[in-house]
C-alpha cells in the first residue's frame, strides 16, 4: 500500500491534548509508537526525547476538570511510525 502524503517528522516533545502548544496535528494522521525503556507502551499522552520522561495516565483517576491524573515517568524514550 502506498501512502499520498509524507510523513512528518516526529518532533522531540509531542502531546495528544489538542489545547497543548506542542500538540503536531500532522504526526497524528499516521500511527505513532512509543518505547519507553525497551517497552512498547499504548497509554502515553506526552513524551519529551531529550529530556527522557513520558506522562501516563495514573489508573482511573481524573482531576477536578475530567481528565485524567498523569504520572510522570523517567527513562530512555523512542518514538516511532508504526
Amino acid at each position: 500500500m502506498t501512502e499520498a502524503t509524507p510523513r512528518p517528522p516526529l518532533p522531540d516533545h509531542l502531546s495528544i491534548d489538542p489545547r497543548s502548544p506542542h500538540h503536531v496535528a500532522a504526526a497524528f494522521e499516521h500511527d505513532i509508537g512509543i518505547r519507553f525503556n525497551g517497552k512498547d507502551r499504548l497509554d502515553v499522552e506526552e513524551y519529551c526525547i531529550s529530556e527522557g520522561w513520558v506522562k501516563v495516565p495514573a489508573g482511573k483517576t481524573l482531576d477536578r476538570k475530567g481528565k485524567p491524573l498523569l504520572l510522570k515517568l523517567k527513562g530512555k524514550v523512542e518514538a516511532f511510525y508504526k
